[in-house]
């Protein structure tokens, strides 16, 4: 499936890639991922401050987040993007979480590519951090578009008896709520920008199902990863940093089913 790439790690149907995802995906097979989520940077990090358990903090998460024009970022979420699209299967989808700051540039891109958009699901956090400029309303959600490959013959999978169950017999709406990610979530470690698991629970279980092939090309901490594995998904993380890698590989080897 890979062509000339060691894994960073490589146990039960769990892979990370240290590199590049514009240069790893070119070496994916072609339409072999069942599912895609990306979590991928929304060029934040700048001089400004955050509210962070009570404290004010700096928004400035790494050289990976640095802030870039509309044309940067735009180019650079459709390079991405167009590489997912040639390595997910026809009927796979892809997810994409993001803000204010880089989520219309990926819905754009998303259409430019060959994507449609299926749903886009606003996770409500029910204990965000406090606006402590008093100058715009609290930041209190985030965008999670979901999309197919706008081809005729595409037909995605969407497990709607079970998604209906889990919201006790009703239609799941598309306004998911839930807190910010837990301690407990972050005992092996932080990053800056890890999601909640709960999320991520809903993601997969609504598209896949056991056995498929699940990709992040972002891998970060490895939420994807760790719930993809829970759920007996096989996964693969790709990642720059070194440090993220061998958090997700330490939240992986402490956790258990």
């Amino acid at each position: 499936m890979l062509n000339k790439i060691k894994y960073y790690y490589d146990k039960q149907q769990f892979k990370l890639i240290q590199g590049d995802s514009l240069k790893i995906l070119k070496n994916i097979e072609p339409q072999s991922i069942d599912m895609i989520f990306a979590d991928p940077p929304y060029f934040l990090s700048g001089d400004g401050i955050t509210c962070n358990s009570g404290k004010m903090v700096s928004v400035n998460k790494g050289k990976w987040d640095e802030k870039k024009n509309i044309e940067e970022k735009h180019t650079f979420n459709r390079n991405w993007i167009k590489l997912c699209y040639q390595v997910l299967k026809d009927d796979g989808t892809i997810w994409i979480s993001g803000t204010m700051h880089n989520i219309y540039s990926i819905g754009m891109a998303l259409e430019q590519e060959g994507f449609k958009i299926i749903n886009n699901i606003t996770w409500k956090k029910l204990n965000p951090p406090p606006n402590i400029s008093c100058r715009c309303f609290v930041h209190s959600t985030e965008t999670i578009l979901w999309a197919q490959k706008d081809i005729k013959k595409a037909k995605h999978k969407f497990n709607y008896e079970l998604m209906k169950k889990i919201n006790g017999g009703k239609q799941m709406k598309d306004v998911w709520e839930s807190a910010l990610t837990k301690p407990s979530e972050k005992k092996c470690g932080k990053h800056p920008t890890q999601k909640p698991m709960v999320i991520l629970e809903k993601i997969i279980l609504a598209s896949t199902d056991e056995g498929d092939l699940i990709l992040d090309p972002f891998n970060g901490s490895g939420t994807t990863g760790i719930v993809a594995s829970r759920l007996n998904r096989q996964y693969i993380g790709i990642e720059k940093e070194k440090e993220y890698l061998d958090l997700t590989i330490r939240r992986k080897e402490s956790d258990k089913k």
